[in-house]
């Protein structure tokens, strides 16, 4: 653990001048997972105690998804007009204000008035999240120079990893300690205080022009300009269409591809997991920590992985073994398979989580990455809806187990896409 506090806040490796922003990179990573590890993480276990329907608590994830589709190419537009870092701190603020209100919802609300109080507030943070979803991105990449973007990712996969961890455990045994609904109103309010925490550290991050210059000079010849804007563009222009006739348009299919691949299995999971396999929570539960240990371990090989074949591999060879957590699910019996397989799963995560968003990077033109990240954004909301409606529908259709099969081959075939033509 030393060791890793020396390499995350005193590595005297990092250049001086780049040391700030990855500090903050990492301190916003660590409280946002605090965020994600209690709120977020019980967020449909809060609903369900209090009656929610399985199309109530659909409706709620696919809230995001929704907004996004519709929000991210205005969104896209809004964030080329600004200084990147202010947006991506202003709308972390605006969002991240709903999770404050969601412990107020007790006292203001029955049962089903809680319920569709927070379906209100989901819908309210969407809109902020849209744009700070496509502004982190670019923020991340004006920030961080290309080569120690790697290293970055690694390192923010490993805080998340550790804090999440120690998050979701901790906040098992706080909801034992209060009675319903006090128990989640503490919760609601440690998972704002990490928020709000991340939202600190967001403001502190600032462009470098080196990162800029750096991620120019590495654009390969294929990423070409894109041609010249009319002055007065129409709602067409507006759309960039263009950008699906640039080389751009091959990486936006194969990473559909992938998340549509990614996305069928998820609604299948939970349903394997109490009907199949017949888990408890606490199974669940150590499976998850297993998963994310093995996250941690895995990210801290992504950098030499990475400078041996690069991003784009990195994450095709990563796609190809998520194919084998879905396929090899499905034959699962025992609880110890589960496990085997959790600790499989966050290995080849550690991957795709790591390298992914370098690998996009790397295929946006530097000079207009808002619009082609909003393209980004849009087929990764597209796939995440799409995908947790068809998977239950492959599942009764063919069986859940079938199912799984079939999602490991398409993802399989995803990853390949990704090596070959990414």
């Amino acid at each position: 653990m030393k060791l890793l506090l020396r390499r995350i806040f005193i590595n005297p490796a990092i250049p001086a001048e780049y040391r700030a922003n990855f500090i903050h990179f990492y301190l916003d990573i660590g409280w946002y997972a605090l965020l994600a590890g209690s709120s977020m993480n019980f967020q449909n276990v809060y609903a369900a105690r209090l009656g929610a329907s399985s199309f109530q608590i659909g409706l709620m994830g696919a809230i995001p998804a929704l907004v996004s589709l519709l929000l991210a190419i205005p969104a896209g537009l809004w964030l080329a007009k600004r200084p990147v870092h202010r947006a991506v701190f202003w709308t972390s603020v605006v969002y991240r204000i709903g999770f404050l209100l969601w412990a107020f919802l007790p006292w203001l609300f029955d049962a089903q008035g809680q319920i569709w109080g927070l379906t209100g507030i989901i819908l309210f943070q969407a809109i902020p999240l849209t744009a700070l979803s496509v502004g982190f991105n670019t923020l991340f990449a004006s920030a961080v120079p290309s080569e120690w973007r790697a290293n970055v990712a690694a390192t923010r996969n490993i805080v998340l990893s550790i804090v999440f961890m120690g998050a979701s455990l901790g906040t098992g045994w706080l909801l034992e300690q209060f009675s319903f609904p006090l128990n989640y109103q503490v919760v609601f309010f440690l998972g704002f205080l990490g928020a709000a925490m991340s939202s600190v550290h967001l403001y502190f991050i600032r462009p470098m022009p080196e990162a800029q210059s750096n991620t120019e000079r590495s654009q390969p010849e294929a990423a070409s300009p894109l041609p010249a804007q009319p002055s007065h563009p129409g709602w067409k222009n507006s759309l960039r269409l263009d950008i699906w006739k640039t080389p751009f348009r091959t990486t936006l299919l194969v990473l559909l591809f992938f998340h549509l691949s990614q996305y069928l299995a998820i609604p299948l999971f939970p349903i394997y997991f109490v009907n199949e396999l017949g888990l408890t929570d606490e199974h669940i539960g150590i499976g998850t920590a297993l998963f994310y240990l093995t996250v941690l371990i895995g990210s801290t090989q992504l950098s030499w992985l990475v400078r041996r074949i690069g991003h784009k591999s990195v994450t095709g060879w990563g796609v190809v073994g998520m194919s084998l957590y879905p396929f090899f699910l499905a034959f699962a019996t025992q609880v110890w398979e589960y496990y085997a397989i959790s600790i499989l799963g966050g290995l080849v995560w550690a991957l795709v989580g790591g390298a992914q968003l370098n690998y996009l990077l790397e295929a946006c033109p530097p000079e207009d990455r808002p619009s082609h990240l909003a393209w980004y954004t849009i087929i990764l909301n597209a796939c995440a809806l799409s995908g947790s409606l068809l998977g239950p529908v492959f599942a009764s259709l063919m069986g859940i187990s079938l199912a799984l099969i079939l999602v490991g081959f398409l993802r399989g075939l995803a990853g390949v896409a990704i090596l070959k033509w990414g």
